[in-house]
């Protein structure tokens, strides 16, 4: 006759089972805050109580980015159609500003609520999609920041059940905005040592380019001009009621992008909060 296990052996043994698989998580109080993050093992939302994000009005430059955005974010939290959205390109110019700006612009009037999902989390958004699904009465957006992926990394795959969501379909009150500085999600010349070493090489790199095909919508951000970074400034000491002479202003943040050898809306809010702090102003 074989030996029955102990309920000691059992209770490990479940332990175990449970560490690999964990239970899903339970909801938070989404009401408690307007940000959350996602974190994995164990499965949890965090709220965030405060969001570092600066005002909408403040975003210069990106105009048309800013409007098609906003009005997909709109259309979303009202319960109406809308797309993912890939928003792309130059560092520093303020992707993932918009998208936090965006949310608090429109979560003003309605229950949208922002949760931050990082990129190595990825392999458990099924599960995090799961517990969304059964906060019908809210709408949520996915916010993946900085998303790349190198040639032998896998988590691109489990981004399709956001952007697809496999036969049951993604959560009808879920949205994905991500922000990366490639187009594609992926190095160039990774993609071309795909096709170099395939024997179809179309078919090789369709799997991992096609990746941002599935985004509805795509945002693209490129460096800005002189006068466009001196904008920014401007706008910046505008908000906090910062008086400085032009000439000087504009002398000061001319060198200070010499010095970085760049131009770009982060640039311009680091000028600006040297000079804020010089002036004894808190930012």
């Amino acid at each position: 006759m074989t030996a029955q296990p102990d309920a000691e052996a059992l209770t490990r043994i479940a332990e175990a089972l449970e560490r690999v698989s964990p239970p899903p998580g339970a909801l938070p109080d989404f009401a408690s805050a307007a940000a959350f993050l996602w974190h994995a093992n164990p499965d949890h939302l965090q709220p965030v109580p405060q969001v570092k994000r600066v005002a909408l009005d403040l975003l210069i430059g990106i105009d048309r980015a800013r409007d098609t955005l906003l009005a997909n974010t709109t259309q979303f939290a009202k319960g109406f159609a809308a797309n993912n959205a890939l928003l792309w390109g130059a560092r520093g110019m303020g992707k993932s500003s918009l998208v936090k700006a965006v949310h608090a612009h429109v979560s003003q009037d309605s229950p949208l609520k922002l949760i931050e999902l990082q990129r190595e989390d990825l392999p458990s958004v099924g599960r995090l999609l799961t517990l969304l699904r059964q906060a019908a009465d809210t709408r949520f957006i996915l916010f993946c920041d900085d998303l790349s992926f190198s040639h032998d990394d896998e988590h691109y795959k489990s981004l399709k059940a956001v952007l697809d969501g496999g036969i049951e379909g993604r959560p009808e009150n879920v949205i994905l905005y991500a922000t990366s500085n490639r187009r594609h999600l992926m190095p160039r010349d990774m993609i071309e040592n795909e096709r170099g070493s395939a024997i179809n090489p179309s078919e090789a790199v369709e799997e991992k380019v096609s990746l941002s095909d599935r985004f509805g919508l795509w945002l693209g951000f490129h460096p800005c001009d002189q006068d466009q970074f001196l904008a920014m400034i401007r706008g910046y000491c505008a908000a906090v009621g910062l008086s400085v002479d032009d000439d000087t202003l504009r002398a000061e943040a001319i060198e200070w992008q010499r010095t970085r050898g760049a131009r770009s809306g982060r640039v311009a809010w680091q000028y600006f909060t040297d000079l804020a702090g010089r002036n004894g102003i808190t930012v």
